[in-house]
């Protein structure tokens, strides 16, 4: 890590506008490949760190100079009891810093109560200016870091313990996008553990100690990356946060509920966070030093190796994708990085493949069909492959994104060339003649081009729909809200249950405080039963019909069944289908059957999808 605009070394109150101290040394020699990163448990900090065992985590690392464009930051809210916590020969703190350095996070910092000077690795030093004091002012500092950065940035719990692996996977998400780790099939929700609902890949809702959520099916573990066209909205959500904050609407709610704060708000506005899975990766936060020593010793009971290999498969794709190919091509990806091709090599065999096929079916003979089958389904193979492999090696370009997207429709068509000349032809067990076999293959062609077009049309019009909710939200809106909060976006992120009186506690305290009675973040809040536990509370929690039109909510219904959930996802025809489809029809039949099914499928499939982007966008 390399924090060029860390202020000078003043003592524990040194201004932000004080010059550099000429930056930070890199650990190990410098920052490594992520071929070769530590997946384990990174070296401990030396005993001769700042703080004492049990003392207050140390100050606000960084400044609020620009970093160099595309530089990653990370800020870490260090304002629990927590992130003092001995991990080793020093803090979770310590601990989590090193990873974010040995990840090469260009700049980290660090928000805590005190202002203390904060070790990061190898002897270097971060100077904390002045602690923050509050969750306002948590927020607000968020806000400062969002406003300055040029790359994406990451909000990180300080009291968070995690595979270095399950990090590497937040910070180099595809896409530039704005993510967020969550599991959907681990504890309930509770303290340290807000719950969310995922759809489509997506966090669709999330919540905290005070914000409800219908249907939630999974948890928010306290790390989240927000990309660079996401940041403008970081730093307005965080500003819109800390005003309501100020005024008391969310009570006495400490610095531990900060992150879930911004990511309940994002969501609220509008910005389409990925929901990314963890697998066997572990990431947890902690309240207590029984429960720390309890998380590392669960970090250590994962082959990472094999949990990488894992996280590479993609979690939520389609029924064929997952089942025909995913469970078996994974075995595919190490002899693949360990030749050194590239996810882009891979994708043009891919390619290749598809042209071969293409070439048998225009023979138009049984075993031509046969052989062209079979060269479908292994260029789908390595369709999957080429991602399987970007997301191990963490190589991530927008021309790898492009190339395979084009890719994708390029090879269907060829295909659907090659079967329509086999099938024109007359050639053996194909059939005879034309007999219309072109306008068949065209028409599958505009179908899939117009599916295409719905499915990315409606992904870039929720994308203004956001962008269009958060200006209305910003300063140029008309205010109404408390201390001159823009009153629409008062109302989208005031709290669902009533915030408790100060001086109780809405989740776990500050460092330096007492937990007084944490409030679940799954419970009904103020109105929980007394003597329920903090696990009683989370099952209680109002699971009902999530809010929307009749359409939303069947498709939310539909998905808390696994084999509906299957269901959807086969129904709208996804490539892994469309690939097997064409496979087995040709195989077996003919161009002409592979055609009508293509069309019968994908117009049940347009229809269904066009019916449910309707019925969301009219969805309140």
């Amino acid at each position: 890590m390399h924090d060029s605009h860390a202020p000078a070394p003043s003592g524990p109150h040194a201004s932000d506008d004080l010059p550099p101290p000429g930056g930070l040394r890199e650990p190990y020699g410098g920052p490594p490949e992520f071929g070769d990163l530590p997946f384990d448990d990174l070296p401990a900090a030396p005993p001769d760190g700042p703080h004492a065992p049990g003392g207050p985590p140390a100050g606000r690392a960084g400044a609020s100079g620009r970093s160099a464009p595309g530089t990653a930051a990370a800020v870490v809210l260090a304002t629990t009891a927590g992130a003092a916590l001995r991990c080793g020969g020093g803090t979770l703190l310590d601990r989590l810093t090193d990873q974010l350095v040995a990840l090469s996070v260009g700049e980290v910092h660090v928000v805590a109560r005190s202002g203390d000077i904060t070790r990061v690795t190898d002897g270097a030093y971060l100077i904390g200016a002045e602690g923050s004091h509050g969750l306002a002012d948590d927020l607000r500092r968020v806000a400062r870091v969002a406003r300055a950065a040029t790359g994406p940035v990451a909000v990180l719990a300080g009291d968070l313990v995690a595979h270095t692996e399950a990090l590497a996977v937040l910070l180099s998400a595809p896409g530039g996008g704005t993510t967020a780790l969550v599991v959907t099939d681990g504890d309930e929700p509770g303290p340290l553990r807000p719950p969310v609902r995922v759809e489509g890949g997506r966090v669709a809702a999330a919540g905290t100690s005070l914000h409800e959520v219908a249907g939630a099916d999974g948890t928010f573990r306290g790390a989240l990356r927000v990309g660079e066209a996401d940041l403008g909205r970081l730093a307005e959500t965080a500003e819109t946060l800390a005003g309501l904050a100020e005024t008391g609407v969310f009570g006495a709610m400490g610095g531990a509920e900060a992150g879930d704060l911004l990511l309940a708000g994002l969501v609220r506005y509008g910005v389409h966070v990925r929901a990314r899975g963890l697998g066997r990766l572990r990431c947890e936060r902690v309240a207590g030093q029984e429960d720390a020593d309890a998380a590392v010793r669960r970090l250590n009971e994962v082959d990472v190796a094999h949990a990488r290999l894992d996280a590479a498969v993609k979690a939520d794709d389609g029924f064929f994708a997952t089942y025909g190919v995913s469970s078996w091509s994974g075995h595919l990806v190490r002899p693949a990085a360990a030749l050194g091709l590239t996810p882009n090599a891979v994708t043009w065999f891919s390619a290749g493949l598809a042209l071969l096929a293409a070439a048998w079916f225009s023979a138009g003979t049984r075993p031509a069909l046969v052989a062209g089958a079979v060269l479908v389904y292994l260029s789908f193979v390595l369709d999957c492959v080429d991602g399987q492999l970007a997301r191990y090696t963490r190589t991530f370009s927008p021309v790898g994104a492009w190339l395979d997207a084009t890719f994708d429709r390029a090879k269907e068509y060829v295909v659907y060339v090659g079967l329509a000349v086999g099938y024109a032809a007359g050639h053996g067990a194909a059939g005879g003649g034309p007999e219309g076999i072109w306008a068949l293959a065209v028409a599958a062609m505009i179908l899939q081009a117009l599916r295409h077009m719905i499915d990315f049309s409606y992904a870039g019009s929720r994308a203004d729909a956001g962008a269009a909710r958060a200006r209305s939200a910003g300063p140029s809106a008309a205010t109404g809200g408390p201390s001159g909060v823009p009153a629409d976006a008062a109302a989208r992120l005031a709290p669902s249950r009533p915030a408790p009186p100060y001086g109780t506690s809405a989740g776990s305290t500050d460092a330096g405080g007492t937990d007084t009675g944490s409030t679940d973040a799954g419970s009904t809040g103020a109105g929980s039963a007394a003597g329920q536990g903090p696990g009683e509370r989370a099952r209680a929690a109002p699971q009902g019909s999530p809010p929307g039109n009749p359409v939303v909510r069947l498709s939310r219904l539909l998905e808390r069944s696994s084999t509906t959930r299957w269901l959807k996802k086969i129904i709208v025809l996804p490539i892994g289908e469309r690939m097997a489809l064409i496979a087995v029809t040709a195989a077996l039949f003919n161009a002409r059957v592979t055609f009508l099914a293509l069309l019968t499928w994908g117009g049940v499939a347009a229809l269904y999808t066009l019916t449910g982007r309707i019925g969301r966008s009219l969805s309140k």
